[in-house]
């Protein structure tokens, strides 16, 4: 009977989480909330909560779990969010992201062949996703620089489009807010999770589906001919529309050079200490923290050498605290999925989850194929995969554990599945972005996104089952 109401109230409970997801409500209060309300019940069940220290009165004592889990976060992967937000907004102040973006971009207008461009600019815009994390502010900047010259080299619409839509998917890089989470749950070093697990799946991956994007937008622009021209498309579009306004900093060669290294300085920084570590036999242990804050002092050098007005320098450092504030957002759905799995643990249904996987021939190849399903209809649904993921990452531990495998063996699959079917979700907001700046209908984009980015969610699930 115990087993069958703890059953109930935790289907309830993830019902409510869908539900949510679904309609888009902010997921933050629905998985601090839930969370209480679990705790409680587990109080009037009788159960014990997981505390540093109680409060000596249990009807307080869900309240004081809620702190604990923001004193723990705050001081972990919270505290690394933090700092890569602050030296992201830093980079995007003093102009260095949009000198790396122009680096890269520049040379794809010297190719002419149409469908060659389609693999390179999946790849392109996945680098740059290493500087631009977000996939909708990727995509606006794309369609900004990169659109036009796609559409002038007689690409397709749906092609450019179905393109930028996927530019941001699965780059392992150890300043994505996932990784760092996903990490510090798996108690990695953030830059052995990424290179020695992530890296090992998702870089065939996309070279796979740079393959697949080619073969797929060429066989769909035979099948539906292209048949508006570029000159046609700017004819339709507002004046506001025909071109986009971007402020233009004049630097020498080298100082071009050097700001379009500084947006890439922490993944250099980490990748020297990872190889060093390897080919020298060391032992650094150098987080990225570390590497982030004096990546933020060699930027400050070199906004001083090259401005030369230290009040001014020192004022626009403000950009980094500010874009701290502005990832708060993230440290708190990371309390908020903690609280809420605290609250599912408390009343007991972990454990009842982990004997049913002990005695399960076989869990370890179902259970990551089911989160992937699960990951996948939600993400399809919602349009949204880090929700889900962040409220999952406090259960990959024990859920592996119960299943006898790694858990990298479902953090991959989960992570990597949730980023890449983002683009085949038409209420998506990088879909709707680019169906409304290109003029196309959101299904019309998700039918050339589609069959690359299930066939990767493919090829990633296989290959994290065989690895790991």
């Amino acid at each position: 009977m115990n087993a069958l109401l703890i059953s109930i109230i935790g289907i309830i409970a993830v019902s409510i989480l869908v539900y949510m997801l679904l309609k888009k409500n902010d997921i933050k209060m629905t998985l601090m909330s839930l969370g209480l309300i679990l705790m409680y019940v587990a109080v009037l069940m009788g159960q014990k909560l997981q505390l540093t220290v109680s409060t000596g009165a249990k009807w307080l004592d869900p309240f004081q779990a809620l702190v604990d889990q923001f004193s723990t976060t705050l001081v972990g992967p919270g505290f690394v969010i933090l700092i890569l937000g602050g030296y992201s907004a830093y980079m995007n102040h003093i102009g260095a992201n949009q000198v790396t973006v122009h680096a890269l971009t520049k040379p794809i207008a010297k190719i002419k062949s149409v469908y060659i461009l389609i693999p390179i600019v999946f790849l392109i815009g996945n680098l740059l996703s290493l500087v631009i994390p977000s996939a909708s502010n990727l995509a606006i900047i794309l369609l900004a620089t990169l659109y036009p010259v796609l559409r002038s080299a007689n690409m397709s619409r749906l092609s450019a489009a179905a393109v930028i839509a996927t530019s941001a998917t699965i780059i392992p890089t150890p300043l994505g807010s996932d990784n760092v989470a996903i990490a510090t749950q798996l108690h990695l070093p953030v830059t052995d999770y990424v290179f020695r697990y992530h890296a090992m799946v998702s870089i065939p991956t996309l070279l796979v589906i740079a393959v697949v994007h080619y073969f797929w937008q060429k066989y769909q622009d035979k099948k539906h001919l292209e048949n508006l021209s570029y000159e046609d498309e700017l004819t339709m579009a507002d004046a506001t529309e025909k071109a986009a306004v971007t402020e233009t900093i004049h630097r020498s060669v080298f100082g071009n050079f050097v700001y379009g290294l500084l947006p890439l300085l922490p993944i250099v920084l980490l990748l020297i200490v990872f190889f060093v570590n390897i080919v020298a036999h060391k032992n650094l242990n150098i987080s990225v923290q570390v590497v982030s804050l004096i990546s933020f002092v060699i930027a400050v050098l070199v906004e001083l050498i090259s401005k030369r007005k230290l009040q001014i320098v020192l004022k626009e450092t403000s950009a980094f605290f500010n874009g701290m504030g502005n990832v708060m957002g993230i440290v708190v759905l990371l309390v908020s999925a903690s609280v809420f799995v605290q609250g599912l643990t408390s009343i007991g249904i972990i454990d009842m989850i982990q004997n049913m996987m002990k005695n399960m021939s076989s869990s370890g190849v179902i259970l990551p194929i089911i989160m992937v399903i699960f990951t996948t209809i939600i993400v399809l649904l919602s349009g949204s995969g880090m929700a889900l993921l962040f409220a999952m990452i406090p259960l990959i531990v024990p859920l592996a554990k119960a299943a006898g495998i790694q858990p990298e063996a479902l953090s991959v699959p989960m992570q990597l599945s949730g980023n890449l079917l983002r683009a085949v979700s038409p209420v998506a907001a990088v879909v709707l972005i680019v169906a409304g700046t290109t003029k196309l209908s959101p299904v019309s984009i998700v039918k050339r996104t589609s069959v690359p980015m299930i066939f990767g969610t493919i090829m990633m699930l296989v290959l994290s089952l065989m690895m790991f």
